[in-house]
C-alpha cells in the first residue's frame, strides 16, 4: 500500500528550500497567559499565497518529468490548494488548470487566474468539481494533483512539523487542523519519528466531524455554516486516514464561537490575519484548556485567506461577546433634548455611541413616547454596567437587547 515515510518528508524539505518562505515559529506570551499552555505559533499565513498548501503542491510539481510538466497539471479546489498550485506551476512554466465549484468567492477565482491558471467553474460542490477535473485530466492527459490524498503532497505538508521541531525541539504537543487530512498526515509522520512521545491532537469543526466519525465507525450529520471552510470536508481521504489514524492521540471538535475567538485573538494579539481553519489549533486550546495546561504546544496558522467582510463580522462579534459592544434600549418621552441628555451621560463616562435607532411606532410604548435603541462601545462588561447604572439613576433605566 502507498504510504508516506519520514525520508520522503526530509527529501521534500531539501526540494522546497529556497522556493518557499521559511516561516517563523514564535512563542506567544499573551496567548500562553490566556490558555494556560505555553503556546508556540507557526505563521504559515506568511507564505506568498498566504497558506501552507504551497508546500505539498510544489513538492509534487518538482518531481514531475519534463514530459509531464509540458502536458500540464490539474486540480479541483475552491481555495488555498488552487492558489498554491497555480502560483508554483507558473513559476516552473507548467500549464495549470483548476476546476472550482460555482459559488467559490470571486476573490479566490481572480487570485488563481492571476497566477496564470486556466479556471473552469463547474459544479455546486467540491465533489462535483473533482469529478469534472478527473474527466478533463483523462481527456487532456494531464497530471492530477490532489489537495490531500497524494503521498508527495502529504510529504510536502509534513515539512511544517520538521521546521517547528527544528526551531523548538522540546515541543510536547502539536494541535493540527483536519480537513482532508493531508497536513496532519505529514506533520504527524514527521513529529512522531523525531519524538515518539509527542502528543498529536487533530482539530475538526464540530459541524464537519468527518475524521471523528470515521474513527468511531458511526454515521453522523456533517454540514452547516462554518467559518473554517478550509477544513469543512465531508469525508477524509483514504490515504490520509490510513497514515494519520495510528499516529493521533486524540481528535477534538471545536464549536464556531471558539473558532471565531481564535481568529479575533490572532488579529488583536498577534497582529496577524488567520482564516477560520487557521484558527483551529488555538480554538482547541480555548475550548479544552484543562487538557493542555502547562504543556508546550505548537499550533499552525495554516492560512490567512479570509474574506474581509467575514473578518469584519468576526471581529465585531467578538466585541459583542466581550460586552464591549452593547445595544441598550431606553423608553422615554419623545421630546427635544432627551437624546442629548442621554448622550451626555454616556459621553461623560467615556463610552462611544456607535448607532442610534429612534422608533415612535412601537405599540408597547405610549403614543407620546418613543423607543431608543442605542449601540455603545465600552471598555469592558464592568464599564457597560457603570453606564447602565448611571442612566437608570438619571431616570432613563435601559435594558440590553
Amino acid at each position: 500500500m502507498t504510504t508516506v515515510t519520514f525520508e520522503m518528508i526530509q527529501a521534500a524539505a531539501v526540494r522546497l528550500k529556497g522556493h518557499i518562505v521559511r516561516t517563523p515559529c514564535n512563542r506567544s506570551r499573551t496567548l500562553s497567559e490566556i490558555t494556560g499552555a505555553e503556546v508556540w505559533v507557526k505563521f504559515e499565513n506568511l507564505q506568498f499565497t498566504a497558506a501552507y498548501k504551497e508546500r505539498g503542491a510544489l513538492n509534487k510539481l518538482l518531481q514531475l518529468t519534463d514530459e509531464e510538466k509540458a502536458r500540464g497539471v490539474i486540480a479541483a479546489s475552491a481555495g488555498n490548494h488552487a492558489q498554491g498550485l497555480a502560483y508554483h506551476a507558473a513559476r516552473l512554466g507548467v500549464p495549470a488548470t483548476i476546476v472550482m465549484p460555482n459559488g467559490t468567492p470571486m476573490v479566490k477565482v481572480e487570485h488563481t487566474r492571476a497566477h496564470g491558471a486556466e479556471v473552469v467553474m463547474l459544479g455546486d460542490s467540491y465533489d462535483e468539481a473533482g469529478e469534472r477535473a478527473e474527466q478533463i485530466c483523462a481527456e487532456r492527459d494531464l497530471t492530477f494533483v490532489h489537495p490531500f490524498n497524494d503521498p508527495d503532497v502529504i510529504a510536502g505538508q509534513g515539512t511544517v512539523a520538521l521546521e517547528m521541531l527544528e526551531d523548538v525541539p522540546d515541543l510536547d504537543t502539536l494541535l493540527i487542523p483536519i480537513g482532508g487530512g493531508g497536513l496532519i498526515s505529514g506533520m504527524a509522520t514527521a513529529a512522531k519519528t523525531i519524538n515518539p512521545d509527542i502528543r498529536i491532537g487533530g482539530v475538526e469543526p464540530s459541524l464537519f466531524p468527518s475524521f471523528t466519525a470515521r474513527m468511531r465507525g458511526v454515521p453522523t450529520i456533517i454540514g452547516g455554516q462554518t467559518i473554517a471552510e478550509g477544513i469543512a470536508v465531508r469525508s477524509v481521504g483514504e490515504l490520509t486516514y490510513a497514515v494519520a489514524g495510528p499516529l493521533l492521540d486524540e481528535v477534538l471538535l471545536v464549536e464556531e464561537p471558539y473558532l471565531e475567538r481564535a481568529v479575533a485573538l490572532f488579529c488583536n494579539v498577534e497582529k496577524t490575519i488567520s482564516e477560520g481553519a487557521g484558527g483551529a489549533g488555538l480554538a482547541a486550546l480555548l475550548a479544552y484548556p484543562e487538557r493542555f495546561k502547562g504543556r508546550k504546544c505548537g499550533i499552525v496558522i495554516t492560512g490567512g485567506n479570509i474574506d474581509t467582510r467575514l473578518l469584519a463580522s468576526v471581529l465585531t462579534r467578538e466585541l459583542v461577546r466581550a460586552h464591549r459592544l452593547v445595544s441598550i434600549r431606553i423608553i422615554g418621552d419623545d421630546r427635544p433634548g432627551l437624546l442629548g441628555e442621554v448622550s451626555n451621560i454616556i459621553a461623560k463616562l467615556g463610552a462611544n455611541i456607535v448607532e442610534i435607532n429612534h422608533n415612535r411606532l412601537a405599540l408597547d410604548v405610549s403614543a407620546k413616547g418613543a423607543e431608543f435603541d442605542i449601540m455603545i462601545e465600552t471598555r469592558d462588561a464592568a464599564h457597560t454596567q457603570e453606564i447602565i447604572k448611571a442612566l437608570g439613576a438619571a431616570g432613563y433605566p435601559p435594558r440590553t437587547t
